[in-house]
């Protein structure tokens, strides 16, 4: 049986100059679409992911005059934030950061933030995408609501220690 694409609901696509201004530009955008586009639960983690995807793409996967993507599709069950870069040969990775580094801790929050994230080689350059998954947090709220729940539930007169 043919596995069918599914259609977006909603999708967004915009090239960027390879400059710190598009990142920002970029981060803002994206906030703004997703609230526009009914989720304002994912807007924060979709601009953190956006500016750590496009701040990665300018260091080091841009060249001069050479701009970077970035693609937002809303689909069924999931946001996918793609961006993609001319340099191919130049693979992320994750990476442990010393503690007085600057840099170094990006690819780890989007692994952090995302449901499912990856690269995608291109004819030329490659895309770098994450997914947030609809309904996550719904998901969290339930959660939290149930652990909230549970405390009431527990016996008083236990006493935490003091720290």
């Amino acid at each position: 049986m043919e596995e069918r694409k599914q259609v977006p609901a909603y999708e967004d696509c915009l090239d960027y100059t390879p400059d710190a201004r598009s990142v920002s530009l970029a981060r803002r955008r994206t906030a703004a679409l997703v609230v526009a586009w009914g989720h304002p639960e994912l807007a924060g983690d979709a601009a953190l992911l956006v500016s750590e995807l496009a701040t990665n793409a300018l260091l080091h996967g841009c060249l001069c005059d050479r701009l970077f993507r970035v693609r937002l599709t809303l689909g069924a069950t999931a946001l996918r934030i793609e961006v993609t870069d001319p340099r191919g040969e130049s693979a992320p990775r994750p990476r442990a950061a010393a503690d007085d580094e600057q840099f170094g801790r990006g690819l780890l929050l989007v692994g952090a933030l995302a449901d499912r994230w990856g690269i995608e080689p291109r004819a030329v350059g490659k895309t770098v995408y994450a997914e947030l998954a609809l309904g996550r947090a719904e998901a969290a709220g339930a959660a939290r609501h149930a652990m909230a729940r549970g405390a009431e539930r527990r016996p008083s007169g236990h006493a935490r220690p003091a720290r």
